[in-house]
């Protein structure tokens, strides 16, 4: 069996409190973005868990002016049988990025499903990549890199859904901070709850406490519940944030050498981001750009992508924790997690 070769997230899905419906209406929409463009950023924490250390950065509460030398906004989807997600996504992208000229284009790994071929027909303004093998998420989206322009980069996935202004908001976000090079968004689930989609540096301590964090989460903990709600509403800089939203400074990207492809899928976020810190640039989470996320939930119980999770994992630790990557090996296979291939 062939793994999805586009980025899923491996977080079990949001309590069921409120429910939303699945597909989000242009009104609420409407409701969400507006709910973006008035909230005042205040002095933040650095972790959702353990000891709070407060954070110097504190972006301004008004919209800030884009940079001067913003020019374009290229913006790379990839996808891998998304035939059923990829509609909603480009209907919220086409025509709804002013005042930047953007380009966006879809990398197509193989899709069997005619994902390629559906995005040509019903949105010509998109240029399609179409790959003839499964060539990864990192390695896709370098493709997609490589082929445009535009002093800005906005890696998406294919199951979000930019609310009108959320992609502005991000943007503008990062360009308000010169010594940024990557700023992320603020995911929502379809019910309407922050994702977790940043945090602390990865090392065995921190991701025990994420871990142990996010399993109350999970089980709608309800101090955790809001404690996340009020963490994802502020401002701030960041070990990470997640790839399914993010825009990079083209320069920083291309001085890390883009994406490392080692990484099939999972964990090249994080790697990007730590790629920048080295360089002395910081990342942000900027929470006033709310985006939408349907994630996979068949992800994280395939056997295929658990392997792959795994081995991403395994092949940050041996090049960024050397020391601890033996082991995690020893514990991955033990508990029966082998990261290893079949």
């Amino acid at each position: 069996m062939k793994p999805p070769a586009r980025r899923r997230s491996t977080s079990p899905p949001p309590p069921a409190a409120r429910r939303l419906p699945r597909r989000w209406s242009p009104a609420l929409l409407t409701k969400v973005s507006a709910a973006t463009s008035s909230r005042t950023p205040r002095r933040s924490w650095a972790s959702t868990t353990g000891r709070r250390r407060p954070r110097a950065h504190s972006p301004p509460s008004r919209e800030p002016p884009l940079a001067d030398n913003l020019s374009s906004l290229a913006i790379i989807i990839v996808t891998y049988n998304s035939t059923t997600e990829i509609g909603p996504c480009l209907d919220s992208l086409v025509g709804h990025t002013d005042p930047f000229p953007t380009s966006i284009t879809v990398v197509d790994n193989a899709s069997s499903d005619g994902t390629a071929a559906l995005v040509r027909a019903r949105w010509p303004s998109v240029h399609v990549i179409a790959s003839p093998t499964n060539v990864g998420f990192s390695r896709a989206n370098n493709l997609g890199i490589r082929a445009t322009g535009g002093d800005y980069v906005l890696l998406m996935n294919p199951d979000t859904v930019a609310p009108p202004g959320a992609i502005q908001t991000l943007v503008r976000g990062l360009a308000a901070h010169p010594d940024a090079a990557i700023a992320g968004a603020r995911l929502l689930s379809e019910r309407g709850f922050p994702e977790l989609s940043w945090g602390d540096p990865i090392g065995p301590w921190n991701e025990l406490k994420r871990k142990a964090f996010s399993m109350l989460y999970y089980r709608k903990i309800r101090r955790i519940v809001r404690k996340v709600d009020k963490l994802s509403r502020q401002a701030r800089e960041v070990a990470w944030v997640s790839g399914a939203c993010m825009v990079i400074r083209r320069p920083d990207l291309e001085a890390v050498g883009l994406l490392d492809e080692r990484y099939f899928m999972y964990t090249e976020d994080v790697d990007l981001c730590v790629a920048m810190t080295k360089r002395g640039r910081t990342v942000l989470y900027v929470a006033a750009a709310e985006v939408l996320h349907h994630r996979g939930r068949s992800a994280a119980r395939n056997p295929a992508t658990e392997r792959l999770y795994r081995q991403s994992q395994v092949a940050y630790y041996e090049k960024h924790l050397p020391r601890w990557a033996g082991l995690l090996r020893a514990y991955l296979k033990l508990t029966g997690k082998s990261a290893a291939d079949g």
